[in-house]
């Protein structure tokens, strides 16, 4: 903890292969924006191998390691005041194998802010037991788009803690950790599942996924006019300017639930203070 020349205390967060690596300021405690209304800020922690990473634009071979203990990550996000932690298990989302799950856990059970996490959930037994060890909200992509009956089920069997991943490249949906296209439409996919009951859509534009060029606002402007269900935006934010053109979206329809932001948040780009208060302006 340390105490800046303002009189607030904050808390350094330092990640790095081994914790040799930048010190980012992960702000205060509690944060008041976090309280009121306007959209919700989803900090991401995107793990591999055990490990918190970026992907740039979902590239597995081009991956950066920011640090080697995801619950410490996850806690300095929640203390700083982030209203829910966004999990992704990228091994599980490439090969099916939810070698992160304990992991998840962990980060469930040491923070107080409610869990939303993705990546490989295909299955009954994998909704169930990341339910159970204190995740908040599930998020199933591939699956869902090849079971779509399935996943309309979970929707419907768990209100509230089953979100829809549709990630796309340019406005094809993309599959298996983003390896492969679906050779299906964005738009086609969500009027299929909007009204079934899920959470939100989580929409990832891969195109500007870990760039930091802003946002598809077009993309999400599209979604809100048409969909009934809540929209997660994703991908693409790097400043508290692409955040705040984010909360004003839906003036004349509805306002978007949520903003996912990963890279941004550990290069220094953005402190977790400046994207709370972002995602709160109007």
């Amino acid at each position: 903890m340390v105490e800046l020349f303002d009189g607030t205390t904050h808390t350094l967060g330092v990640f790095g292969r081994g914790g040799a690596g930048v010190a980012v300021d992960v702000g205060s405690v509690r944060h008041p924006d976090a309280m009121i209304g306007g959209m919700d800020l989803y900090p991401a922690i995107d793990l591999r191998g055990g490990q918190c990473v970026r992907l740039y634009q979902g590239d597995f071979a081009q991956e950066t390691v920011y640090g080697d203990d995801p619950v410490a990550q996850a806690r300095l996000f929640a203390d700083a005041g982030a209203a829910w932690i966004h999990v992704v298990d990228l091994d599980a989302a490439r090969t099916g194998e939810p070698v992160n799950r304990p992991v998840i856990a962990s980060i469930a059970d040491a923070v107080g802010a409610p869990v939303q996490t993705g990546g490989g959930v295909r299955d009954d037994e994998s909704v169930e037991a990341l339910l159970e060890s204190g995740v908040s909200r599930v998020v199933v992509g591939t699956a869902a788009l090849e079971r779509p009956d399935w996943a309309a089920g979970l929707a419907d069997r768990y209100p509230g803690k089953v979100a829809l991943g549709l990630d796309v490249r340019d406005r094809e949906v993309a599959v298996r950790g983003w390896v492969e296209g679906s050779g299906r439409q964005l738009a086609e996919v969500a009027a299929e599942f909007d009204g079934a009951g899920f959470a939100a859509f989580i929409v990832t534009q891969i195109n500007v996924d870990g760039a930091g060029t802003g946002p598809d606002l077009p993309l999400y402007t599209e979604l809100l006019e048409t969909l009934e269900t809540d929209v997660i935006a994703s991908g693409g934010v790097g400043s508290a300017a692409h955040l705040r053109a984010l909360a004003a979206l839906g003036a004349d329809t509805k306002p978007l639930f949520g903003a996912i932001v990963g890279k941004a948040l550990y290069d220094g780009s953005l402190t977790i203070d400046e994207a709370l208060a972002a995602a709160q302006s109007e």
